[in-house]
């Protein structure tokens, strides 16, 4: 099967689990008013990361190194991490907790590799020194690049 192919497979295996993940929460949740509070609180500052995140990407157009860049590789990524962690500690549910670690664990990581390649090819010489300095996901607090770039309205 083609390479394409198997990428639409797993975008919509991606989007079909998504939904179901969605009814589960819903079903599975013992939420209170305090986990429902620091669940949302937790989200918004998931979201917080991926505005912060797509404010710096041209998408395909050049390597995305400044702002949540500069920390990690992935930072939209790392800002739906935070959404789900969100939602499981909003939902107070083991068992969401539990197909969270398992859609993130199964789905992002070949999400996560493929764009690899795909930076790879587009930037074939920058991103392999981008990737020597700046971590694939766990962003570091140590900044590995200098600050360039500002924040864009019009990119977010």
């Amino acid at each position: 099967m083609a390479r394409s192919s198997w990428q639409e497979i797993l975008n919509r295996l991606r989007v079909r689990s998504g939904l179901f993940l969605a009814i589960a929460v819903v079903l599975l949740a013992r939420s209170t008013w305090t986990s429902i509070l620091l669940g949302v609180l937790i989200s918004f500052f998931g979201l917080a990361v991926r505005a912060w995140a797509s404010g710096h990407l041209s998408k395909e157009k050049k390597l995305a190194v400044s702002g949540p860049y500069r920390y990690s590789r992935n930072p939209l990524y790392v800002g739906n991490f935070l959404l789900g962690i969100g939602i499981v500690v909003g939902a107070r549910s083991w068992w969401v907790l539990g197909l969270f670690i398992i859609y993130y664990g199964i789905f992002y990581p070949l999400i996560i590799r493929r764009e690899r390649e795909r930076m790879r090819e587009l930037f074939p010489q920058q991103y392999e020194e981008y990737g020597k300095r700046v971590p694939l996901f766990l962003p570091s607090i140590r900044k590995h690049l200098p600050a360039r770039g500002k924040w864009s309205r019009s990119l977010y």
